[in-house]
């Protein structure tokens, strides 16, 4: 008995540094232990619900720790402030609640993700002795016996996800567009629901509260498609790693080792790599939920395809898009005017470029660029108008931005693709293109957006201004381009993947919808081989440890 425990202790307990992955052995065999227990309840709403919420609370534990706290503290703090919104009928009070619960989602939201820099950031710029302490560490630390660092923080897992399906059941529980949930555990359940808990897609209360509520059900054909979208996503995990691994990750590390031929082609390989990476783990997510008689909106929809900025991020992480629009963007006005609370996220992102950078002459430039353009506002009312109909675009990328990390150059990032949305906009009223349907003009188009998202991805995978400084000195100063056939041939095996993931990728959708229709109708026997086959294959291609997923870091 005693050994038998001690083989099965590590199974259980949280291991700092291997949280699950999909494309783990683990996870599979977690999975079917979970298969197997649901078999025997499913039909039950309130037992599959109590169920799914414990086994997922097991996953955020063995993925993160004891900050499984912190998701537990955001789900009944939320169900309580939502059940005070729904039974009062005052207005005012439904505000008070809303904000009380905002404050309390976004200062812990702030507080593991942005806290130490921020003091850090003051710490430089004031020259002060105060350095970051830890509180959570150090409560984790005596009661559980961990022995996390004081002196930085450590970013739970899945934070950014679960804070904002939070938010949204608060919202649209003000705005009644929703009723409220029959019980804390259909709100704990809703909130981390484990296929999509750490790396998204986002659920809206709103697109997914009323499935807790209804029957069971998986059509033959359904199950053909959630088999299918967890293989397909394995495939692209797979390529991810490959490419990272053999190209990618030595580009970015070490820029001042290729030519500038070899940087390009890693740029465009990186928007490979965390296009199959994301949308490989969403697509996994979908897939598992499915088989669980749960429907996920989905989160790609080819986003290479687009002739445009706009159109991209139509079709790029559209859980979040469709997030920052409606409780972001629309709430500030929208494209029709700009707010106060436009004006006071303004301030607010300069504030914290200045505290991320750590150079206080940022702040005065700012405040020099911001008198000139209420100057020129002032005796220009196109401008006026201009700047009042764009700040609310420019605001949620950059606040879309910060939202993936504390680093300025999220910030930037952010930044770059605002002002491509607003470019593209200024363009649509003087463009002779707008209504061509020549495949010249398309082809074009869609090469153009996609080096321009591309090249903005410079600032999202580098580590410092340093390195996108050195990325951009090799495509200038040591382009190389004599040497493009020797960079082909020398890395043929990593390219030809890189371009089978994209032709793949630029298959027109109708016929992607033959094939995933030709497989989920496949007789099981067929099938099981299928996809025998292709699991086989998959993890023979696995070279060294399998990588995270990127999104988990946010």
């Amino acid at each position: 008995m005693q050994d038998l425990l001690s083989y099965i202790t590590p199974y259980l307990v949280y291991t700092k540094g291997e949280p699950i992955i999909f494309t783990q052995l683990y996870f599979w065999g977690f999975f079917g232990i979970v298969l197997l227990g649901y078999s025997f309840i499913y039909k039950m709403n309130k037992a599959r619900t109590i169920y799914l919420l414990l086994v997922s609370f097991f996953f955020y534990y063995k993925t993160s720790g004891f900050f499984l706290i912190l998701l537990l503290f955001t789900i009944i703090s939320d169900y309580n402030w939502g059940r005070l919104i729904s039974k009062t009928k005052s207005i005012a009070k439904k505000k008070i609640f809303v904000t009380i619960s905002m404050i309390l989602n976004l200062s812990l939201l702030c507080y593991f993700k942005y806290a130490y820099f921020f003091v850090e950031s003051v710490h430089d710029i004031a020259g002060t002795d105060v350095h970051f302490y830890n509180h959570f560490s150090e409560f984790s630390n005596t009661f559980f016996g961990t022995k996390d660092p004081l002196d930085k923080l450590l970013l739970p897992v899945g934070i950014s996800f679960f804070t904002f399906q939070s938010i949204s059941y608060i919202i649209d529980l003000y705005r009644e567009k929703i009723t409220p949930v029959k019980s804390i555990f259909d709100y704990g359940f809703f909130v981390c629901f484990f296929p999509h808990l750490v790396a998204g897609p986002i659920v809206k209360a709103n697109e997914f509260l009323y499935q807790i509520y209804q029957p069971y059900s998986l059509t033959r054909k359904e199950f053909g498609y959630a088999v299918f979208w967890i293989i397909n996503g394995l495939a692209k995990k797979i390529m991810a790693d490959y490419i990272a691994v053999n190209y990618i990750d030595r580009i970015f590390d070490n820029p001042n080792y290729y030519s500038g031929v070899e940087t390009i082609f890693g740029i465009f390989g990186y928007s490979l790599q965390i296009y199959a990476d994301f949308s490989g783990y969403t697509d996994i997510a979908i897939g598992i939920a499915l088989l669980l008689g749960y429907r996920l909106k989905t989160n790609f929809k080819s986003p290479y395809k687009a002739q445009d900025v706009s159109e991209f991020w139509k079709r790029w992480h559209i859980s979040l898009s469709s997030w920052l629009k409606d409780y972001l963007y629309i709430p500030l006005g929208g494209n029709r005017n700009g707010t106060i609370g436009s004006y006071i996220c303004i301030a607010f992102l300069s504030i914290v470029l200045v505290l991320l950078t750590g150079e206080l002459w940022l702040l005065l430039v700012l405040l020099l660029l911001a008198m000139i353009c209420v100057l020129i506002a002032y005796f220009s009312e196109s401008f006026k108008k201009s700047i009042n109909t764009n700040v609310n675009l420019m605001v949620t990328m950059l606040l879309g931005g910060f939202w993936h990390g504390s680093s300025w150059l999220f910030v930037i990032w952010g930044g770059l693709n605002g002002i491509g949305l607003v470019i593209h906009k200024l363009w649509l009223k003087i463009s002779p293109f707008k209504n061509s349907n020549s495949f010249f003009v398309k082809f074009w188009s869609v090469m153009i957006t996609l080096t321009f998202i591309s090249f903005t991805r410079i600032f999202f995978r580098s580590d410092s201004l340093q390195t996108v400084n050195l990325i951009f000195d090799r495509i200038v100063n040591h382009f190389g381009g004599l040497l493009t056939l020797q960079v082909i041939q020398g890395y043929a095996i990593v390219f030809s993947v890189m371009l089978i993931g994209y032709l793949i990728h630029w298959v027109p959708e109708s016929f992607k919808e033959k094939y995933r229709l030709r497989f989920a109708t496949l007789p099981l026997p067929i099938m099981g081989l299928v996809v025998v086959v292709a699991v086989f294959c998959i993890y023979q291609l696995i070279s060294g440890e399998m990588q995270p997923f990127i999104y988990f870091q946010f």
